[in-house]
């Protein structure tokens, strides 16, 4: 008994010294690699209630969202403190920055140095280990799979996305009453979306026509919406996600699971009956080019979803936040419009025509940066490491990053500084982007190695949406009336919608 006392006792006083002899290394070795790199400590705080385990920024961040003000309270952060600055979230220290020198060291230079954190927590359950959700070796497989299916000739398929416009153009009321775009604007990227993923529409915008009941397509096309609030949720939630059930977020997600594994299924025993010459190829499904590189179906899903998330949800919110704009603003509308008219002479437009319409791309740029589709980021510091900016009164100074720190940086707030962007920052002024030329000052796709893949099929969809309204319509009238507000989940667009009336071309 007094032996196992004894040792009881010995094996406590070793871990003790054990822990401090680590922690006091660990501290020196980070001591060093400050003054190697000229580091000042960092010296711009948001206030915390208490300094070893703080609620604020997590409970102002809930109440903010739940007021739809999350972007502004986040960018107020900015200019009440500091371009980098720390905070506490709960027990995790945090420094948030929109310096671009810093944003470029964390996405690019110091790539390894940072992983997602605890994007999986909140992602995992609807989107698995894909691409948007996993780091390393795992991340670079996903990455490797994707990226050969969105070469050129895919993202240019127009005639897909003629068809599903027909079905649109149809839902718009041509007597000038008020629609929403921004509802017809999602159904649009997820009709698009799954005829160039799974090879099969959901047909969301044709069955409206038609007046046919919902069947399994718009079934899934509602339960994905839900199963991504509900990943919004859990993200904002963090840790305490865990104790609060939702039955109906965890409903739709295996609904999703299910819609997507029959083509999965599908696809693999398609590409098995191609390798046996019993079925031929016929035209490019981005499933079946998946399936000749694996056929482990829970990858084969899982990348389908995160692709999916990506192929709709960006592009529709992109679409809803420009048109919300070019309503408010009818002398850029009127610009828009007559550049379409000259360039294109009323012909459908092909990719490369829609590359060279300057000012179309001058409105997309400009609504990317006052309203970019995913405003906030983050990442975990793996090692310590080091950022440009941050230390110091001024800032000024390179600031150390220790092992375990949450680094967020936010678009949204970075797209908004007068510094960068001029006294009219916050104004929609496409013409900026006449003479502007940003480097890691404007982030609408990311950016490093892990930059979007889906950039130029997003644009190219947006760009062509844009066009053909314009094409039908001779007149955008805003019927909103109010100011921009956020609907923020994976990705932000209206919370109001996008409501406008249009008066369509006579004929």
């Amino acid at each position: 008994m007094a032996l196992t006392t004894f040792l009881a006792t010995a094996f406590g006083v070793l871990s003790i010294i054990y822990y401090a002899y680590k922690h006091i290394t660990t501290l020196q070795a980070r001591k060093r690699l400050a003054a190697q790199h000229g580091c000042q400590p960092l010296m711009h705080f948001v206030p915390a209630h208490n300094p070893l385990v703080d609620f604020t920024i997590m409970k102002e961040s809930i109440k903010a969202a739940r007021d739809h003000t999350l972007l502004s309270v986040i960018q107020a952060r900015f200019q009440k403190s500091a371009n980098t600055f720390g905070a506490r979230l709960i027990r995790k220290p945090i420094v948030a920055t929109v310096e671009p020198a810093n944003i470029k060291t964390i996405l690019s230079t110091h790539f390894k140095d940072y992983s997602l954190g605890a994007r999986i927590d909140s992602l995992g359950p609807l989107l698995g280990m894909g691409i948007f959700t996993t780091d390393g070796a795992i991340w670079a497989h996903s990455r490797a799979l994707i990226r050969p299916n969105f070469a050129k000739d895919q993202v240019a398929d127009l005639a897909s996305f003629e068809r599903h416009m027909q079905s649109l153009l149809k839902l718009i009321p041509r007597d000038g009453s008020t629609v929403d775009l921004q509802s017809l604007f999602f159904s649009f990227t997820i009709d698009s979306a799954t005829e160039f993923l799974f090879g099969t529409s959901t047909n969301t915008l044709a069955m409206a026509v038609a007046g046919r009941e919902a069947g399994d397509a718009e079934r899934f096309a509602v339960a994905f919406n839900v199963a991504q609030d509900a990943c919004a949720q859990r993200f904002r939630r963090g840790f305490l996600a865990r104790f609060r059930r939702d039955p109906e977020g965890d409903a739709a997600t295996a609904e999703c699971h299910a819609f997507v594994d029959q083509f999965v299924d599908e696809a693999v025993r398609y590409r098995a009956d191609v390798e046996k010459g019993l079925a031929k190829e016929d035209k490019y499904v981005f499933l079946h080019e998946l399936a000749k590189a694996t056929s482990d179906k829970r990858q084969l899903r899982d990348e389908l979803l995160n692709v999916l998330l990506a192929g709709r949800d960006t592009t529709a919110s992109l679409l809803s936040n420009m048109w919300f704009m070019l309503a408010k603003h009818p002398e850029v509308w009127a610009k828009l419009r007559r550049e379409v008219e000259q360039e294109l002479q009323g012909r459908l437009p092909t990719y490369e025509q829609l590359r060279n319409l300057k000012y179309l791309k001058y409105c997309m740029n400009e609504s990317l940066r006052l309203h970019p589709v995913v405003p906030s980021n983050s990442r975990l510091a793996l090692v310590d490491t080091i950022l440009p900016l941050g230390g110091g009164p001024d800032s000024k100074s390179p600031l150390l990053i220790p092992a375990g720190t949450l680094v967020t940086y936010s678009p949204y707030a970075m797209h908004r500084r007068t510094d960068l962007f001029g006294p009219d920052a916050a104004d929609f002024k496409p013409e900026r982007w006449e003479t502007l030329r940003p480097g890691w000052e404007y982030l609408p796709f990311n950016g490093g190695p892990r930059i979007c893949l889906g950039q130029q099929y997003a644009l190219t969809e947006a760009g062509y949406v844009t066009v053909r309204l314009l094409q039908e319509f001779e007149r955008c009238e805003d019927r909103d009336g109010g100011v921009w507000e956020e609907s923020l989940t994976l990705t932000v667009c209206s919370r109001n919608g996008t409501k406008v009336g249009l008066t369509p071309v006579e004929k």
